[in-house]
Formats: C-alpha cells, sequence, structure tokens
C-alpha cells in the first residue's frame, strides 16, 4: 500500500529525552514505564515499553529516543501511555530502538 505525502505528515515522529524508567511488573510482557521529555511544546509524556531484552533500566535515563506523539491515549494495564517509542525487532521479535546517533533539542520532528 502506497501513502502520498499528506498521510506521512499526519503522524507526528518527535524526539525526545528519557527522563525516568521503572519496572513494570504488572505488564503481560516484560516492559518498562517510560517518561520522556519532548521538550516545551509537548512536556514529558509517559508510555510503557517492552525493551527489557536489549536495555538495563538504568542506563535509559538520558537517552534519546523517537516516538509517535499524536496516538490516542492507550490503556495498558493500570498505565495510560501516551506515545509509542520507536524499534525495530531483531530476529527474535525483540525490540531494538532507533537510535539518535548525535544528540538534537528535545520535541524535533522526523523528516
Amino acid at each position: 500500500m502506497t501513502i502520498n505525502f499528506d498521510d506521512f505528515l499526519k503522524i507526528d515522529v518527535r524526539v525526545g529525552t528519557i527522563l525516568e524508567a521503572q519496572p513494570f511488573p504488572e505488564a503481560r510482557r516484560p516492559a518498562y514505564k517510560l517518561w520522556v521529555d519532548f521538550g516545551i511544546e509537548l512536556g514529558v509524556k509517559k508510555t510503557s515499553a517492552q525493551i527489557t531484552k536489549y536495555y538495563q533500566i538504568d542506563t535509559l535515563p538520558g537517552r534519546q529516543v523517537a516516538a509517535v506523539v499524536n496516538f490516542p491515549i492507550k490503556q495498558i494495564g493500570k498505565f495510560m501511555s501516551e506515545i509509542l517509542v520507536l524499534g525495530f525487532p531483531d530476529a527474535d521479535g525483540e525490540v531494538v530502538l532507533i537510535c539518535i546517533d548525535q544528540p538534537v533539542p528535545n520535541g524535533g520532528r522526523l523528516f
């Protein structure tokens, strides 16, 4: 399926910095709770992320991630997820985060 450029513009992908990561033992699949700072315009948003295979909880704060910030809020257990942090599956289907290889300002939009 192809989309046009206007369809692409509807997906708001921004960069943010993880401020805090906590265990999420209530999740059905192993996950962390994340709080991500998207700068002045969007502020801090929270999400859960199934990234426990490759990422230790204490190494996540300070890491920049890409996320979709304009999906509807989704309830995951007792936690409300406001964004979708982006990654790719490895050969076993485990999430590998998209890497931001140079520091960029929080809230920057993908283009």
